[in-house]
């Protein structure tokens, strides 16, 4: 599995957990003495897709365009 395959397949994992939550919100409760908030574990979610779109897109080929004149 290449670098960028890796990135894709955490990407939709983690794409389909917040899918998931989202489906099914719970109220923020306390668990062995920590806080457990949805929005927050939510948000790190998100961060981690971000930071798979962000080596995604170092990964891809890029073009640059020029145009000459005189």
């Amino acid at each position: 599995m290449t670098d960028i395959q890796q990135f894709q397949a955490i990407r939709s994992s983690t794409l389909a957990q917040i899918a998931e939550i989202r489906a099914e919100p719970k109220p923020t409760y306390w668990l062995d003495g920590q806080r457990v908030h949805w929005q927050e574990y939510v948000e790190s979610l998100q961060a981690t897709v971000d930071w798979c779109d962000a080596k995604i897109s170092e990964q891809e080929p890029f073009e640059l365009r020029s145009r000459g004149g005189t």
